[in-house]
């Protein structure tokens, strides 16, 4: 019964706005649409921001997801939505796994992933940026796909009470669960760090 209160109560809730397009920065071509099949790990990262909800407010979450490997490559969390989180995402997301030149990012067309600063942390870095169609989810699914079991397997079974517990929890769910033990069906029955380690 605890549980299906609280699938009730998010589904109740108004959703959170974490797509701004309006803006004047400028909009890079949807080149995953166009891009090959992956190979290899590091060959394109999806990026997108979700919320979770805590007494203490919302608690905005920044992914980077490996699209060959279906690895949580790196994330930020913060009580602001805005450019710096989705940076520190970058950061971290590039000293962990030092990617090639010309790894292609996939994001959406909001505001945080437009602002010159982004755009200058990426061509530093050597990647090449892409942007989702406008209001078109599926252009960024498997990202999405990775919110929804977020959401289904860990936010809306609990209650968190503080941003603090949020992070703790959503940490362990991704490094300890998720990206080592949680198996795909499109990786072969695989988690992303093995289905990984097979491909090297």
């Amino acid at each position: 019964m605890r549980q299906k209160r609280i699938v009730g109560r998010q589904k109740g809730c108004h959703r959170v706005q974490t797509t701004d397009s309006n803006h004047d920065h400028p909009i890079a071509p949807n080149r995953l649409a166009e891009a090959p099949p992956t190979s290899a790990p590091d060959q394109i990262w999806v990026a997108d921001i979700t919320y979770i909800p805590t007494d203490q407010g919302w608690l905005y979450l920044a992914g980077v997801l490996d699209l060959h490997s279906r690895r949580i490559v790196d994330w930020a969390m913060g009580p602001t939505i805005d450019s710096a989180l989705v940076l520190s995402a970058l950061f971290m997301a590039t000293l962990h796994r030092s990617p090639p030149p010309g790894l292609l990012f996939h994001s959406d067309r909001g505001g945080q992933y437009a602002a010159g600063n982004f755009r200058d942390a990426l061509a530093a870095a050597g990647l090449v940026p892409s942007m989702s169609r406008r209001g078109n989810c599926y252009d960024n699914a498997s990202m999405e796909s990775f919110w929804s079991t977020l959401k289904l397997e860990l936010v809306y079974r609990g209650h968190f009470a503080t941003h603090r517990q949020a992070q703790s929890e959503i940490f362990d769910f991704i490094e300890a669960f998720y990206n080592r033990q949680r198996r795909h069906s499109s990786l072969g029955g695989l988690s992303p760090a093995d289905f990984e380690l097979q491909n090297n």
